[in-house]
């Protein structure tokens, strides 16, 4: 299927005669005469009155964006969205010291989750510029074996997480 370019006319089954306005990797953006400014599929059913060429290949902000946050994901220490278990939403975490002349600090729980994330996050990236590294196979071995009694320390945390395959896991025995 090529594709056609902006000016090109067409006449679609449900919205009429229209003007080809703007072109992404899935969709026209089409002005009809009688329906005003219409989004519709690439593979849509219409006929071509006359077909403009289509000059480049055009991408819209959103593929551009999606494909930005993509890589910025992959390639930086940028967190995922990681949701907190809904029964602790709105929580609080209460340290009380043994001392009972000291007053007890309290901590919204979706900021202690939060800064629970993040940790799990530089972990990951500790880990993946250790096997990235030019260090021996038994160094990056050692030191893998490491971060994983890390991940174990931290399994307590688990159960603020909403989604299991979110949460630490130690070493298997």
């Amino acid at each position: 299927m090529k594709l056609l370019g902006i000016g090109s006319r067409i006449n679609h089954s449900e919205h009429g005669k229209g003007v080809v306005t703007n072109v992404s990797s899935k969709h026209y953006w089409v002005t009809f005469i009688e329906n005003g400014l219409e989004t519709i599929d690439l593979d849509s059913d219409f006929e071509v009155i006359e077909q403009a060429e289509s000059e480049v290949d055009t991408v819209s902000f959103f593929d551009v964006e999606t494909s930005l946050v993509d890589i910025l994901k992959k390639w930086s220490d940028a967190s995922e969205i990681v949701p907190i278990a809904d029964k602790w939403k709105g929580g609080t975490l209460i340290l009380k010291p043994n001392d009972a002349n000291l007053q007890d600090k309290e901590i919204p729980l979706d900021t202690f989750f939060h800064k629970i994330v993040m940790v799990r996050d530089r972990i990951r990236v500790m880990e993946q510029k250790i096997n990235s590294s030019n260090l021996e196979e038994q160094e990056k071995v050692d030191l893998q074996q490491y971060i994983t009694r890390v991940y174990g320390s931290l399994t307590t945390f688990n159960v603020l997480f909403k989604s299991k395959n979110q949460q630490f896991s130690g070493a298997k025995k």
